[in-house]
């Protein structure tokens, strides 16, 4: 399982300049302030998990703003929440987060795959709350009838555990993948976070540096990518944040990695408006 040849598949770029790069940031289109990225995947994935390790990475300490909850089978995230990651005390970084609830099996529980498709384009208000298995309607109070660039989604990114690859029913690979196809008909680019590599795989849990040379690590991220049709290299392989409680650079490295080519797809798409 944690079988490796000695070369990595893929070699992380810098740390310092993906930082730099992220710090930076700025949309150049000028109808936006700021660019919104959208998590989704199943429940208990690590979704907020991996807003608060983006914003430690970016803090440079270990924060907790995005509630977790580590016992529930269930969604812990109720309602459509924006996240805005502070720079200094006046300032926030151009990217921002929106957390949903998650997908459950069961048609009855978990966010309903057209409340995903509104949030897309932007039709979600911010705190609206979910109801499991009940779609959000136009003249509900948490619709937004006109949303404006800055409002609608401008990058996809599912967040799944590696160890969840080969246990996910075709129930919420479904429902993942017909939200991608709607980002798809959009144009909004799609990236995928694969979470809790540590967990997976015993070589990485011993050498987080290990991460990209580990071969079964490799198949999981292939296997996702056919499962769900996201290219490869749209994949990432991360640790967040849960237990430590300070900042760990082989951490931070992979988190920075995504993040870089989020922002960069993200970035892209905006332009090409």
């Amino acid at each position: 399982m944690g079988g490796s040849s000695s070369q990595p598949w893929r070699s992380l770029p810098e740390s310092k300049e993906c930082l730099d790069f992220v710090k930076s940031y700025k949309p150049q289109n000028k109808e936006v302030k700021h660019l919104r990225i959208l998590l989704h995947g199943p429940v208990g994935a690590g979704k907020s998990n991996f807003i608060n390790s983006v914003d430690s990475v970016l803090q440079g300490r270990v924060t907790g703003r995005a509630l977790t909850d580590a016992t529930s089978g269930k969604s812990f995230t109720k309602k459509y929440t924006t996240y805005k990651i502070r720079k200094d005390q006046i300032t926030f970084y151009s990217i921002i987060f929106n957390d949903i609830m998650g997908f459950e099996d069961d048609t009855n529980n978990g966010i309903h795959v057209d409340d995903v498709k509104l949030a897309l384009m932007g039709h979600v208000k911010e705190h609206y709350e979910f109801t499991p298995g009940k779609q959000l309607m136009k003249d509900d109070e948490g619709y937004n009838s006109c949303p404006t660039l800055d409002d609608k989604v401008h990058v996809l990114l599912s967040v799944v555990p590696v160890s969840s690859i080969s246990i996910l029913s075709e129930r919420v690979l479904k429902k993942m993948r017909e939200v991608r196809l709607a980002a798809s008909e959009m144009g909004i680019p799609q990236l995928t976070v694969l979470t809790k590599v540590d967990e997976a795989c015993p070589k990485a849990k011993k050498n987080l540096k290990d991460v990209y040379v580990s071969e079964y690590l490799k198949e999981m991220v292939e296997k996702f990518s056919m499962l769900v049709g996201i290219p490869v290299n749209c994949i990432f392989l991360v640790k967040n944040y849960n237990s430590e409680v300070q900042i760990n650079d082989q951490i931070n490295a992979q988190i920075l990695c995504a993040l870089r080519q989020i922002v960069t797809f993200g970035e892209d798409y905006l332009n090409n408006l």
